[in-house]
């Protein structure tokens, strides 16, 4: 079974950048699809990026053209780098495969806080 563990949140100013990680243990890892969701409090879940097995990539509205996610196939890690940060994209964040979402399978994300 996939297993994921996200990393590298914290409290950051308005404007600032942060990237996460998340560090799968899947033999097959290069082969999934990997997502990025985040969740603030009291709001759903929602989409932030994904990412397919050949590096295509997709975006919400919200973080176009400020987030890029990425991924190291060798070390089984997929990124989200966050620049241009601002107070409502305070949320915890996620990673996860279509598989493990499908199932409502969820790590314990990290927490990304912007605020001055």
């Amino acid at each position: 079974q996939v297993q994921l563990v996200e990393s590298g949140g914290g409290l950051v100013q308005p404007g600032g950048s942060l990237r996460l990680s998340c560090a799968a243990s899947a033999t097959f890892f290069s082969f999934y699809t990997m997502y990025w969701y985040r969740q603030a409090p009291g709001k759903q879940r929602d989409l932030v990026a994904s990412i397919t097995d050949n590096g295509s990539t997709n975006y919400a509205d919200s973080v176009k053209g400020r987030f890029t996610i990425s991924r190291d196939n060798a070390k089984n890690t997929v990124y989200l780098q966050m620049n241009s940060l601002k107070p409502e994209d305070t949320a915890v964040y996620y990673c996860n495969t279509e598989g493990r979402r499908n199932l409502d399978l969820w790590g314990q994300g990290t927490q990304v806080t912007v605020s001055s």
